[in-house]
């Protein structure tokens, strides 16, 4: 009883401490902020969102080193480097799983000119990290005009092993039988360059 006492004072202790450092504009200097994401993020999210419907959760500006984790005999010095590299990664999007969360796809918005960190460039330490986790990874350039057609065409070109697994399209390919998943006459394409149009890196 005593010993909890003691705890309940140091807390309020602390407590007022902490409120008394944050009148004075010492310790905690914070605002909020007007807006989480920009608008392009925005409207890039709704359209993910629409895209995938209740199939997959769509988890936003995710570290990549919360989405991957190291090989259990990975050498130590590798290993440091390695996540060192990684600290400062993230990307935009991850659908996820809604069952357990596991992530499926990362997909990241790309801006024609350097804005707020994105990058013009492909990052080829986060491609290869995801490509060797067997996530696949899509990069989406950021303009108007994009419909949730345009977006699901994109993401479904870069999900078709997991749909092959999912028994949804033959592993000998698209059919006639599959006509909504890859349709056979407008084939998905990136749309970071001037002679393709869709999305899959």
């Amino acid at each position: 009883m005593e010993f909890a006492i003691i705890l309940l004072a140091v807390l309020i202790c602390v407590s007022v401490l902490a409120v008394k450092l944050n009148d004075n504009k010492i310790a905690f200097p914070f605002a909020v902020k007007k807006q989480l994401f920009t608008a392009a993020e925005r409207q890039f999210l709704q359209l993910i969102e629409q895209s995938v419907g209740d199939e997959f959760r769509v988890m936003c500006r995710v570290k990549l080193i919360d989405l991957l984790s190291l090989r259990s005999n990975t050498d130590k010095k590798i290993a440091n480097s390695a996540l060192l590299r990684a600290g400062g990664k993230q990307v935009d999007f991850v659908l996820c799983d809604r069952k357990d969360m596991t992530p499926v796809m990362a997909i990241d918005l790309v801006f024609g000119v350097g804005k707020d960190g994105h990058n013009t460039q492909r990052d080829f330490f986060v491609s290869g990290a995801l490509d060797t986790a067997a996530i696949p990874h899509v990069r989406i350039k950021a303009k108007g005009g994009y419909t949730v057609t345009d977006i699901r065409e994109c993401i479904e070109a870069k999900l078709i092993p997991l749909r092959r697994r999912q028994g949804k399209i033959p592993f000998s390919g698209v059919t006639a039988a599959n006509p909504s998943i890859i349709p056979t006459n407008k084939r998905p394409t990136r749309p970071l360059s001037a002679s393709r149009r869709a999305v899959a890196a």
